[in-house]
């Protein structure tokens, strides 16, 4: 596990080796082992590196032996094994037991082609020393991150945007069309990011560049849901228990000691479950607990930790813990970002870095396997339009006055849920599903100029068109899950993951998300899936003699924070206190006492403001350190 960074100037102008260098220090944390930096002329590429397998073996940048190919890569390909012996046949030589080794000769190998073959995550950059030319790609679920930015005829390159901070010359002007995108959302989605100049490379993509013209950006690996159904029940039990079980085993592969999450949920209990049988000695597993109780799932985390007799240590999180370490959390994530679980994130991150250097995390498994409400309630909306009639009436439910303006949280959750079911397609209801303010809210939280400045047409739809046009399954839940596993997944679950992670230096393997195990699970049945009421069915029929009796049928709790409840406490004081000392409100985008009356309204119980306050407190942290 490393951070990467580089840039390729061009036009004959030389690279400085000590700019390459600040690049890779801006991202220690993600590699606090080792250094390494290349420049060839008017290129250079750099790493920090977490040493996770061939402690000795595997300093970056690498080169082959020819001379021609040189690499630097941030994460971990787990059929490594399987691919060495492959290339070694057919000639290859290797002189390390890294798994970069094998990325680099098998791009030597089949170029391209080498990037739909890899089952694992990764941010890779390769220079071609002969062509002068850069590839990047990124794995196909965008487990690990990559930004870029191609500005005065150059690229820059990093898995983190602050490493773009040390390249002289370039421009980071704030996108409004990403701040909008993010007080409605909570995240910046691909391949946008917060500056108009900066991009995320998408997931399963890949960008050339050579010595003259512009990067060319292609798409090696896309989910195609194409559902079985001559396969039994009992057959897919049996099917998804060995996928499972490869899964895990295959991200077991470490030279440092591996861990695991364990928040009580189904899919990281069924994560740790695999692991206890495939490990001789009890694993670690980690979690963290909350005084609201209904938030705090630790004590069926403990219960299902001494089941499989594993060593577990919880950690117990109260609102002060919180504000206590935005100062530290929110400058991780280079852009505003507020999904509120990156807290507990962060947090069990930190005590599992006490103990082992990787954990294993149950990441995916409601993107895989129908875990959502959301996907039931897709489902029933499905079933409920067949009925005449129905179209319309949802339509009208949202403007019944007693729900239109409705000062109390549950009539306006009920106008939203109405609003939401009539939208046409399922990809705009899946963005209206996820948004924390409508238009409506949003515009009247910004200055006349900056409101002015936006799309007139609805936010749901643009998006719709902008990140799926016609690419969707025609199946709504299936709709649905395409848009979570390619959308929601990369930009929110697993940025989160990522960063929390890797400020602590710790590595997150998520093999749920084995490319594998998802290309399996899209051939799995809806009806395995979803079950009545029941998400993950096949998940749970497949580890429930695994885990103590009942377990699996506790209700979810998800790994979240009761953000609502703390901001009508002294985190709400401190959120106003970070928002008027960030000078936010001088940015000409929002009205004035914006935050202040959200927060008025929330303590009057008017209205659940809570996670558009923590949004709102993040963007003036964001505001406060942004690149300039």
């Amino acid at each position: 596990m490393c951070g990467v960074a580089g840039w390729y100037r061009r036009a004959n102008q030389g690279v400085d080796p000590a700019i390459v260098a600040a690049q890779c220090t801006t991202i220690i944390h993600r590699g606090p082992d080792d250094q390494g930096v290349l420049v060839d002329g008017d290129f250079g590429f750099g790493m920090r590196r977490l040493s996770v397998v061939d402690l000795a073996g595997g300093h970056q940048p690498m080169t082959t032996a020819d001379g021609r190919y040189s690499i630097v890569f941030n994460g971990e390909v787990y059929n490594f094994a399987e691919l060495r012996s492959e290339l070694a046949a057919a000639g290859h030589v290797f002189r390390t037991r890294s798994d970069t080794e094998v990325v680099l000769e098998a791009f030597a190998e089949w170029r391209g082609e080498a990037w739909a073959r890899f089952d694992g995550m990764f941010a890779v950059a390769i220079w071609d020393h002969r062509t002068r030319t850069l590839h990047l790609a990124r794995d196909p679920l965008g487990i690990k991150p990559l930004y870029w930015t191609f500005q005065s005829g150059g690229l820059a390159f990093g898995s983190e945007l602050k490493t773009l901070g040390p390249v002289p010359g370039l421009r980071f002007a704030p996108d409004p069309l990403a701040v909008d995108q993010y007080l409605a959302l909570g995240a910046v989605l691909a391949p946008r990011s917060i500056y108009r100049e900066v991009f995320k490379l998408e997931p399963g993509h890949c960008l050339t560049l050579g010595p003259t013209g512009e990067p060319r950006i292609e798409r090696f690996w896309a989910l195609k849901i194409a559902p079985r159904p001559d396969v039994s029940e009992d057959e897919w039990i049996e099917e998804c228990r060995s996928r499972l079980l490869d899964a895990v085993r295959s991200h077991l592969v470490a030279d440092v000691p591996v861990g695991g999450f364990l928040s009580g949920g189904v899919d990281s209990s069924a994560v740790v479950a695999a692991m206890t049988r495939l490990s001789s000695e009890p694993v670690s597993s980690f979690t963290i607990g909350f005084p609201v109780a209904a938030f705090d799932e630790s004590s069926t985390a403990a219960t299902i930790a001494a089941h499989l007799g594993s060593r577990h240590v919880v950690r117990q999180l109260e609102s002060r813990s919180g504000a206590e370490m935005l100062e530290q959390l929110a400058p991780i994530f280079d852009e505003p970002f507020a999904d509120s679980s990156a807290i507990p994130t962060w947090y069990v991150s930190q005590l599992a870095r006490e103990q082992v250097t990787v954990v294993l995390s149950g990441d995916g498994g409601d993107e895989m396997f129908a875990g959502y409400r959301r996907h039931r309630s897709e489902l029933a909306l499905a079933r409920l339009k067949r009925l005449p009639g129905v179209e319309s009436m949802l339509g009208m439910a949202a403007e019944l006055p007693f729900l239109r303006g409705a000062k109390s949280p549950r009539y306006q959750r009920l106008a939203k849920i109405a609003r939401d079911s009539a939208l046409p397609t399922t990809v705009e209801r899946f963005f209206a599903k996820q948004c924390q303010l409508d238009d409506h809210r949003r515009r009247a939280l910004y200055s006349r100029e900056f409101a002015a400045a936006l799309p007139e047409d609805e936010s749901c739809s643009r998006w719709a068109a902008e990140l799926f046009g016609t690419s969707v399954p025609k199946d709504p839940v299936e709709a649905l899950l395409y848009a979570d596993t390619s959308v929601w997944l990369p930009d929110d679950m697993l940025t989160k993951v990522d960063r929390a992670s890797m400020a602590h230096s710790l590595e997150v393997r998520v093999p749920l998300l084995s490319r594998r195990m998802v290309e399996w699970s899209a051939t799995v049945p809806l009806k395995y899936k979803i079950r009545g009421n029941t998400g993950k069915y096949l998940l749970r029929r497949a580890i429930a003699d695994w885990l103590p009796s009942g377990i699996l049928d506790l209700p979810k709790k998800g790994f979240s924070v009761p953000m609502s409840y703390w901001m009508k406490g002294d985190f709400g004081d401190f959120a106003l206190k970070v928002w008027r000392e960030s000078g936010v409100e001088d940015s000409g985008y929002f009205a004035p006492d914006a935050l202040a009356g959200l927060i008025e309204e929330h303590r009057r119980g008017w209205a659940d403001h809570g996670q558009t306050l923590y949004g709102l407190v993040m963007f003036a942290y964001w505001w406060r350190n942004r690149l300039n």
